[in-house]
């Protein structure tokens, strides 16, 4: 949901706030007894690239297999890597009884350089905030952590025709950027700890949605010079600021997009919304709306003690930014 400080104008790089969400989610099942091989599947490439990493760092065996269940949208600014990753390092953890923590395990696989949220939402769930990074940080540090209230809805907004910046084009985008603004960063870090967090234990949507909207907008048009914009998706914020109109709040972006995102502060407006907004939309192909919960609990990861010694860990995804 934003960046505290891109800057450092303290001395710590980034920090960020996220929630965890229900309804979209990586699931996947380890087992051992079989030789893992590469697969044709996109998704199950990409997990058995995070296994071959775990297997060497920790010199485990190659009987252990990786099967894909579910996976959340590569790219799409919902931390679709860093769960995946987490996930499979949990699993191998439980697995082979190695007594890491989920820090032992970001850090094997190189998760968290910029945003910690994606860890802190695979540990604990809920909304985060963590403390950016120091030169001697190893994990950004989570330094609040809240439940979201139960009737709190989001609409995503996704937009199929593209993702957002990753890998080497993130790490360019960064570079290319100007230094964040020390005012812009102390209003954030006000508006978040005196009127967002107190809004949130208040169950005050409203107050909460307006934070996260000028955080969102002061981030935006910071990152607008490598991303086309505030939004990286035209379609998408134009379907943002549509969902806005009609009352939906905390209007954003999810890291570099292109999925947006936007707060109703209960159910049965939020299932109306949602349905105006499909008729609204209709003609737009490539827009696809879902509408999710808070998630405030951290990883399921299931043992089944059977013959084929199964771990299945379900992570659902988090809004964030560079996650």
């Amino acid at each position: 949901m934003g960046f505290l400080d891109p800057n450092a104008s303290l001395g710590r790089k980034f920090g960020s706030i996220g929630v965890a969400l229900n309804e979209i989610s990586t699931r996947l099942i380890l087992s051992r007894g079989s030789n893992s091989e590469i697969p044709d599947a996109k998704q199950s490439t990409r997990a058995y690239q995070h296994l071959k990493k775990f297997r060497t760092e920790l010199h485990l065996p190659d009987d252990v297999s990786v099967n894909v269940l579910e996976t959340i949208p590569e790219h799409a600014g919902l931390g679709s890597g860093t769960q995946m990753s987490l996930a499979i390092g949990a699993g191998l953890n439980e697995l082979f009884g190695l007594n890491l923590t989920v820090r032992d395990i970001a850090r094997i696989s190189e998760r968290g350089a910029r945003s910690g949220i994606g860890i802190g939402c695979f540990e604990q769930g809920g909304l985060i905030v963590d403390g950016g990074r120091a030169d001697t940080t190893l994990t950004p540090p989570v330094i609040a952590r809240m439940e979201v209230p139960n009737q709190w809805r989001f609409i995503l907004i996704f937009d199929n025709s593209g993702q957002g910046l990753n890998g080497n084009g993130e790490v360019e985008a960064f570079k290319s950027l100007s230094a964040f603004p020390e005012q812009s960063a102390a209003r954030i870090c006000h508006l978040l700890l005196m009127q967002g967090l107190p809004a949130l234990a208040e169950n005050n949507s409203k107050d909460f949605g307006n934070v996260i909207t000028e955080i969102q907008q002061s981030v935006g048009d910071y990152f607008a010079s490598a991303q086309g914009g505030r939004f990286t998706s035209p379609s998408v914020e134009s379907a943002v600021e549509w969902l806005g109109r009609h009352g939906a709040l905390a209007l954003g972006q999810s890291s570099w997009g292109p999925t947006g995102f936007c707060l109703v502060a209960n159910v049965d407006k939020a299932e109306q919304l949602l349905r105006e907004v499909q008729s609204y939309f209709i003609d737009k192909a490539d827009l696809q709306f879902k509408l999710v919960s808070a998630r405030n609990k951290g990883a399921d990861i299931e043992i089944r003690p059977d013959n084929s010694g199964v771990d299945e860990v379900n992570y659902n995804s988090s809004l964030g930014i560079g996650v």
